[in-house]
């Protein structure tokens, strides 16, 4: 507070403020190697915002058209086929690792019952079994599925959280180098006023507040598309749920049967 206060007189007593390019230019080399590295995390940080806006909307938007499409009482073959247009929807991406799962075992019990493989006096007990392995089957390819389109969608979001952990630290860091260059460049003056060590604290504190508009949009962008984020995976976890009754109802156990 007390170095603001210092700044505030500065500026008032002077008869034409001082701009903020003016205090960039005028400041000392590692200051400005650290406005240098605060400008890169804030043009980056910025560019992650944009881009995962654009993702996360996109993959939310077609996620809900995935869903009517699902459940407008179509087949799953019809399902599958319209899912293809939805790139961008994490939900029709694990419907159709799931699906394709499900295709590779209906193509395996079809070999199977062609082939003569599967023996006549099979018990109810082995019957269950084949059909408890078809739906974990099922159910780990689209873990995995969800999984990989979890990562996606949070790819770079760690970036956000190290630019405003790390950003404040690294302006305060130039502040307080600058403020011990000002203090090293009184000594060598004769006088000890204001005007001798205001213009080299104002210098320093753009460090500061440099740090601070790089931190506060990144850690306001971090948490609203982490939250957007966690209602998608709610979704998948509750679709995926969904989509494994529908197999274990009208597929597995029908062919089973």
């Amino acid at each position: 507070m007390k170095w603001m206060l210092i700044f505030s007189m500065l500026v008032a007593e002077s008869p034409e403020p001082a701009g903020v390019w003016r205090l960039v230019w005028g400041a000392g080399p590692m200051v400005k190697f650290v406005l240098l590295l605060l400008l890169f995390f804030s043009i980056f940080s910025w560019a992650v915002i944009g881009w995962k806006f654009f993702q996360i909307h996109r993959a939310a938007r077609e996620s809900s058209r995935f869903i009517e499409v699902f459940w407008s009482g179509q087949s799953l073959e019809d399902a599958y086929e319209a899912s293809r247009k939805y790139r961008s929807s994490p939900l029709a991406e694990v419907f159709q690792a799931g699906f394709q799962e499900l295709n590779r075992i209906r193509e395996r019990r079809r070999r199977s019952d062609v082939s003569g493989e599967k023996p006549k006096e099979s018990t109810g007990a082995e019957s269950m079994r084949v059909e408890i392995l078809g739906v974990e089957n099922v159910a780990r390819a689209m873990r995995q599925a969800s999984s990989s389109e979890i990562n996606r969608l949070t790819m770079f979001l760690s970036f956000l959280a190290t630019t405003g952990s790390a950003t404040p630290f690294i302006g305060l860091f130039g502040t307080v180098w600058g403020i011990m260059n000002s203090f090293q460049r009184l000594a060598f003056q004769h006088s000890a006023g204001l005007d001798v060590v205001a213009p080299g604290i104002s210098e320093a504190l753009i460090a500061t507040a440099a740090g601070l508009a790089a931190a506060i949009p990144a850690v306001i962008a971090y948490n609203f598309y982490l939250n957007k984020i966690r209602v998608l995976s709610s979704e998948l976890d509750n679709f995926s749920a969904e989509f494994l009754n529908i197999v274990e109802r009208h597929f597995l156990r029908k062919q089973g049967a």
